[in-house]
């Protein structure tokens, strides 16, 4: 327990959590932690022992950890979007005082960030909607900070923010206020959607180089290594080029081609076209990274489908009188005709123009290999059932120290 009152508190010990409180416990900056899991607590705690007693300190429950902290109290939300948010703020108000200060810093809807401002200004108290972009890794060692909301909050926070942020040469901390409401979190929206672009366009090149060319994973290893020195140098790029150089901890060969090819998502990239819609503005790249998650997972839902749509009697009634009624719409019957267990029209011999969908394999495994390596989001394999998350990031800097 501190002695003195620490400077910043955290709750939500996750991943994220534990490598955000240690960061800014790194950068001189005592902090106070919470989980509802106490384990967690215990955790964090421990490691920051082992990397260079760090002041972090624990406490179990939340009136101490609220207690733990010096007024105007800042305490930051690592939890999961949603329900969770609205807990934990109700958690920890029972023991704020007017004009401490909320931060969220997980990747909520920005109304819902409106909402909680809103609701949580009538008690005195400040609120933040903060995007952090990097991964646990960024987390631990300097992400991108988006900050929104209450421009007072954000001033309580700025010189803990501008030292924890990730340091660019030349311009300085990765980190500014954005604005108003929930401004932060829809710029952090924006950022997960383009990323979705950017992950799909390298898994599609990947694709084109395996399956085309042919190459191997020491090979593709190497390309991505030299397009990281040029033009195309970014995180992505190298985290793609150091994936392909893992091997399987559980077998032979390469841990990529053991990633079952089905990607996983949290909800910004969708949010993200949806906006664009909302909108008018268009987002192609975007959408086409969605379609290709939603591509990657479609087998459940294309069972409960084939049981909804059985002998295509929407096609049927779609031949006449409505705008989308098309000649086209006599070969979805006659699809159906032909076997009405059929899961989906792509399927059918005579139909079957989505290459993507006929492929028993996709891409989508590096999709997801670097969805654990930067967000430790987990990955399941073709060989062995459950979830699996591998330190990618260690191994990597482990390789290349040995080299």
């Amino acid at each position: 327990m501190a002695v003195q009152p620490t400077r910043i508190g955290l709750a939500g010990l996750a991943v994220m959590g534990q490598n955000l409180a240690l960061n800014i416990a790194s950068k001189g900056f005592p902090i106070s932690v919470y989980n509802r899991t106490t384990s967690k607590v215990d955790e964090t705690v421990e490691r920051a022992k082992k990397e260079g007693n760090l002041p972090v300190y624990g406490f179990h429950d939340p009136e101490s950890f609220v207690n733990s902290i010096q007024k105007p109290r800042v305490i930051i939300m690592l939890v999961k979007a949603g329900a969770p948010v609205d807990q934990t703020i109700k958690t920890l108000s029972a023991y704020l005082e007017k004009g401490d200060c909320i931060v969220d810093g997980g990747n909520e809807w920005y109304e819902n960030t409106e909402r909680r401002e809103k609701a949580v200004s009538e008690n005195g108290f400040l609120y933040l909607g903060m995007g952090v972009s990097g991964g646990e890794e960024g987390a631990r060692n300097g992400p991108s900070l988006m900050p929104g909301g209450s421009f007072d909050a954000y001033k309580n926070i700025e010189d803990i923010l501008l030292k924890v942020a990730a340091q660019v040469r030349d311009s300085g901390p990765c980190v500014t206020y954005i604005g108003k409401g929930g401004s932060g979190n829809f710029v952090k929206m924006v950022h997960n959607g383009i990323e979705y672009g950017d992950m799909q366009l390298i898994a599609e090149a990947y694709d084109v180089l395996k399956s085309v060319g042919k190459l191997s994973n020491e090979e593709l290893h190497g390309v991505f290594t030299e397009w990281n020195k040029g033009e195309l140098e970014s995180f992505l790029v190298e985290i793609t080029a150091d994936i392909f150089a893992i091997k399987d901890d559980k077998g032979d060969g390469h841990l990529v081609d053991k990633v079952l090819d089905k990607t996983g998502m949290k909800g910004t990239g969708k949010w993200t076209v949806q906006q664009a819609a909302e909108l008018s503005v268009p987002s192609p790249t975007i959408e086409s990274s969605l379609d290709a998650r939603f591509l990657s997972g479609l087998k459940d839902e294309r069972v409960q489908a084939a049981k909804v749509f059985k002998e295509g009697e929407l096609a049927r009634i779609w031949k006449g009188g409505c705008i989308i009624r098309a000649i086209f719409l006599d070969r979805i019957k006659q699809a159906y005709d032909r076997n009405a267990e059929l899961a989906n029209l792509l399927v059918d011999p005579d139909l079957a123009y989505f290459d993507s969908y006929r492929r028993e394999r996709l891409p989508a495994n590096l999709v997801q290999a670097q969805r654990d390596y930067f967000g430790a989001h987990t990955y399941e394999r073709t060989d062995v059932e459950g979830s699996f998350h591998t330190e990618w990031f260690k191994i990597a800097r482990q390789s290349k120290s040995n080299m």
